[in-house]
Formats: C-alpha cells, structure tokens, sequence
C-alpha cells in the first residue's frame, strides 16, 4: 500500500436519514464502519477526503436525469441547508479536506486529482453511497487516472446488496481491490507515515 487518502462520498443528510428527499436506503447502515475508518485513518495520518453534493435551488444545475425528482420533491443538498451538511456522526474536522462535486465522479470537473497529487497521494480508499453511481464513478475515473484502489465492502451501499454487490463484482474485475473496514484498518500500520499531516492536524487542534 502506497501513501493512501480516505474518501467519504455524498454523506450528507438529504441522502442518508430516513425520509430524505434523495434518501438512499441502507446509507445509515454502513455509517458505523465509516467512523472506524474514519477514526483509524485520522489515527495514522492520513488525509480525509469529504466529497459533497450541491445544488443551486432553482435546479438549474442538476443533472437532466435527476431534475424531475429535484423539482417534484422541492430540491434537495442546496447550498446552506441543514440537507447539504454533511451526517452528524461523520462531521468533518479542521485540516479535514472537502471537494464539491456537479456530477457522479469525485473527479468530474473538481480539484480532487490535483489535491491528491499535491499531497502525493497515489492510493485511495472509497467509501459512502451509493455504489452504482457515484462510487462506480468515482472509482473508474480513478482508475484511468492510474490510481490505486480500495473499496470498503461494508463501508460502501446502495439501494439493495444486489445491486451493491454486482458493482462490487464490477469493480473487482477491473483491478480494485475489495476490503472490509477491518482489513483495511489492520493495514495501516504498515503505511508510510503521514508525519507532517499528523504534526498540522497537533498544531491547528492546540489553537
């Protein structure tokens, strides 16, 4: 495993609590084993990746097969709304990173390729909802983009496990790696270290 990032895709409240507009079934169910990511990837260094969805309120921004469930249910991951934040258990922390994305992939038209370049970062680990867009997405552009892959089996969803796993299935067949939570957190002891986003994330948490 080379210098990693973790990715946390569309977390947000209009796509994962119960009765969101956009709500995503079985979002809340992998929340706890993206915390144990989350918690263990902060623990070693690693930089974290928030991935966020937002939408102008008049729509006008949406993608055209999604503008009719926007419209109809009266928008949904606008800008400045409670809907948009990001889940409570998951909230980001200072020197945490969050990259805006318009459509499926992370690094459709954002900063994401030229962040993770900058930080040196040549491995990425994915996780959030849901499988068959944005983390398919994310992940095949990340791939023609010569990154490394892992993707958290149970720190990823989507509506239903069969849909989940044929993309998983998908996935696998093109080269990235599937892990589980703890897997992937038995591992990073032998990543190389992190040391200087350790000693940023000791300096802002002492201000």
């Amino acid at each position: 495993m080379g210098k990693t990032a973790l990715l946390i895709i569309d977390m947000q409240n209009d796509f994962c609590l119960p009765g969101a507009p956009l709500e995503i079934k079985g979002a809340m169910s992998v929340v706890p084993q993206i915390k144990k990511a989350l918690d263990a990837s902060r623990k070693w260094g690693l930089p974290i990746i928030y991935i966020i969805r937002h939408y102008r309120a008049d729509g006008s921004d949406v993608e055209i097969t999604r503008y009719h469930d926007f419209m109809k249910k009266g928008g949904a991951c606008i800008r400045g709304t409670k809907g948009a934040e990001i889940i409570d258990e998951l909230k980001p922390l200072k020197g945490d990173y969050i990259i805006t994305k318009r459509r499926w992939s992370a690094f459709f038209q954002t900063e994401l390729d030229m962040l993770l370049r900058r930080l040196n970062v040549d491995q990425i680990v994915v996780t959030g909802v849901q499988t068959p867009n944005c983390i398919r997405a994310t992940v095949w552009d990340a791939n023609s983009l010569d990154y490394e892959v892992i993707v958290l089996t149970d720190g990823t969803a989507a509506k239903t496990q069969e849909v989940h796993r044929a993309n998983l299935y998908d996935m696998q067949n093109i080269g990235i790696q599937l892990m589980a939570t703890d897997e992937f957190i038995s591992h990073l002891p032998n990543l190389p270290k992190n040391n200087y986003l350790l000693e940023i994330r000791a300096s802002i948490e002492e201000r």
